[in-house]
């Protein structure tokens, strides 16, 4: 069955607001609003002012969970910190998810992974609005709402625990394919927490081939392209990548050279293959 995905080229805040009213739903309760903070030092993350439009509207809070890696956001003294200097302290109100400890979410039918583990802070919320910068990655090949959610919203041990396929030991140096599906695996988790109370927006928009986490990241090559927004995470990241693909873009290279580098659509793949969403999908451009 084919998800929709809206499609805008406007890339104004309010696109963001249009795109999120396209997709009909109200998100109940209190809403965890999950976006990347930026790691000190990059230039290519999506700045509050951009967000905030979008995140007022539903009266969110702003959620992240500590790395597993040093820099600017390895401990919560030191994301807090980065947080306030980024600005999005002063956008909304901000709750770093792992801040005391770690909840788990199981998985019965990982590929990979069984469990998840996940800011504790993330059983306060009753839905979920995940706004992704789509863009390149060094492990992933490619970030989008998939990796949102999975990476994004796992506590500092859960992101070593999915890196590592299982084995926290081998976070560097799992099975590549095997961390893949690792990630897809915490993705299910995830959506079938808010199953029907979760809405996704992608932002193609400063696609570096490096991800938000790179203190120091390459300038894009590739130009802007959009703003899209779903309800099915898969169909969503899926239709980042094809207009990736599709561009005339011929800056584009460098930016496909690392998805297929890193066989990045692995991912979307096995999502799909979870029942997370479906990779076929009508686009309808607002």
């Amino acid at each position: 069955m084919k998800s929709t995905v809206y499609f805008t080229r406007d890339l104004s805040s309010e696109a963001v607001l249009r795109m999120y009213g396209a997709l009909g739903v109200q998100l109940p309760g209190k809403v965890a609003v999950k976006l990347h903070s930026g790691e000190p030092g990059n230039q290519n993350f999506l700045r509050p002012d951009f967000w905030k439009p979008m995140i007022d509207k539903v009266n969110g809070t702003i959620v992240e969970c500590n790395t597993a890696y040093d820099g600017g956001r390895n401990t919560t003294s030191a994301h807090k910190i980065t947080m306030e200097r980024h600005g999005w302290a002063a956008a909304a109100p901000v709750d770093i998810l792992d801040e005391e400890s770690e909840m788990e979410l199981a998985i019965p039918n990982g590929k990979v992974i069984k469990k998840n583990f996940v800011g504790a802070h993330l059983a306060d919320y009753d839905s979920l609005l995940v706004l992704s910068h789509f863009k390149g990655h060094p492990m992933g090949g490619f970030g989008g709402a998939l990796k949102n959610i999975s990476i994004g919203i796992a506590s500092s041990h859960g992101k070593a625990y999915i890196h590592g396929a299982g084995d926290e030991e081998k976070f560097w140096d799992s099975d590549h394919d095997s961390f893949l599906e690792s990630m897809a695996d915490a993705a299910w988790s995830i959506h079938n927490r808010f199953q029907g109370k979760a809405a996704y927006i992608n932002v193609m928009k400063n696609m570096s081939v490096d991800c938000d986490c790179c203190a120091v990241a390459a300038d894009p090559k590739i130009g802007d392209i959009g703003i899209l927004a779903s309800l099915d995470p898969v169909a969503l990241d899926q239709a980042c990548l094809d207009l990736v693909y599709a561009s005339d873009d011929p800056g584009k290279g460098d930016l496909i050279e690392r998805i297929e580098s890193l066989h990045g659509v692995h991912t979307v793949e096995a999502a799909a293959g979870l029942g997370i969403g479906s990779r076929e999908y009508d686009l309808v451009t607002l």
